[in-house]
């Protein structure tokens, strides 16, 4: 991610996004390009939101996003998950930005990996309404689950080849093969 170096108000940054062709995001006053996805990224999310779909089924208290929809926390950071839940009523009175996240997914990319997991989940953890942020590989067959067990702790489960991904907080388990169907090598 690179910044555009100089302070924008959190404002003045959706105006500029809702008519922008090139997503950004927004961390404390710096707006960064996001960076272009590869087609294993996009298929790896593609399947998780098919699998969360044909889970939830019709019709459902709960809404699944994909990369396009924004998750906002005050005037702090606003970001594009690559995939996420929300079953909070709240969340759906704004068709852009989402609040109340119960699950945010991020597919990995080496641009992305270490700020994903390290400050990205650092923000992510002021969502009072964040259970779980999964993190997936799109490398090798991979995943982890952080699970939120108490306000300030977070479980680690790592799911690797061969296993089966339970994500408890929206009932849904699955084979970690099921995440890489149809890539290409």
């Amino acid at each position: 991610m690179i910044a555009i170096p100089h302070y924008i108000s959190p404002q003045d940054y959706l105006a500029i996004e809702r008519n922008n062709p090139i997503r950004h995001e927004y961390r404390r006053g710096l707006v960064y390009a996001m960076a272009y996805d590869t087609d294993n990224h996009n298929r790896i999310a593609l399947n998780l939101l098919k699998l969360i779909d044909d889970h939830f089924g019709d019709p459902s208290t709960c809404r699944f996003y994909s990369g396009n929809v924004k998750i906002n926390y005050q005037d702090e950071f606003y970001y594009y998950p690559d995939a996420f839940v929300t079953c909070d009523p709240r969340d759906r009175h704004d068709r852009y930005i989402k609040r109340y996240p119960k699950l945010i997914v991020e597919v990995l990319s080496t641009s992305t990996q270490v700020f994903d997991s390290g400050e990205k989940f650092t923000d992510y953890q002021q969502l009072t309404s964040l259970e779980e942020y999964v993190l997936i590989s799109q490398d090798r067959q991979w995943v982890e689950c952080r699970r939120r067990s108490a306000p300030d702790t977070w479980e680690i489960t790592v799911y690797n080849m061969g296993d089966r991904v339970t994500l408890h907080n929206i009932d849904l388990e699955f084979a970690i093969s099921e995440l890489y169907r149809g890539l290409d090598g």
